[in-house]
């Protein structure tokens, strides 16, 4: 008898940190009509209600359209207002509870939690609905503290929480924390190649 297939991880989308509002949809959509992507995060940088507002719409309407989740980093009111799916924060376990009780039960919230598996389990415990670690590639970002292969090791053993790897990204990298990730949270990664179907493409078939 062969051996049971292990499950591939699944692709978290995140949105560039800015982009054109009126070209990039076109660019999601062929995305993810090319792949079959979990979830999609707006990560705009911007703080502009409006510009995030805009943003908010257009992409919801080409995830929703193709029954794809989407959810907004930081702004859990423009989330409620603009019929988002839920939001990820960026402050590992603090706000879990009370953006919990503001969006219900049925919002994806999720925590960002760094490289610290203490930070990842009182979000887990929180009510997160994943835990993302990060980076784990090599960044001018940050102070340089890298997420490492074997704190995902660790988690996917002992915590049933989905856990997200994300931040610098590459093929080595994908290839060697398939078998110990849920999800791999891509962005930057394709949205600066010239051709970002077939950037993921690559990076999806590096998983196995």
């Amino acid at each position: 008898m062969s051996e049971p297939e292990q499950e591939l991880p699944q692709i978290y989308l995140l949105t560039p940190s800015a982009f054109d509002v009126e070209t990039f949809p076109t660019a999601l959509a062929s995305v993810l009509d090319a792949h079959e992507v979990a979830c999609v995060r707006l990560a705009l940088a911007s703080k502009d209600e409006y510009v995030l507002g805009k943003a908010a719409d257009a992409c919801r309407e080409v995830c929703h359209a193709r029954d794809v989740a989407i959810v907004i980093e930081h702004h859990v009111a423009l989330a409620e207002r603009h019929g988002l799916d839920g939001v990820h924060l960026t402050d590992g376990a603090r706000s879990i509870r009370k953006v919990r009780k503001l969006l219900g039960d049925d919002a994806i919230v999720g925590a960002y939690c760094g490289a610290s598996k203490h930070d990842g389990m009182t979000a887990g415990e929180a009510g997160a609905d994943y835990v993302a670690f990060g980076p784990v590639g090599d960044t001018e970002l940050g102070d340089g503290t890298k997420a490492p292969r074997d704190l995902f090791e660790w988690w996917s053993l002992m915590i049933e929480v989905p856990v997200v790897a994300e931040g610098a990204l590459s093929v080595e990298i994908v290839k060697d924390l398939a078998p110990v990730t849920d999800f791999f949270a891509v962005g930057e990664e394709i949205w600066s190649t010239n051709d970002p179907v077939k950037a993921l493409g690559d990076l999806i078939a590096a998983m196995g």
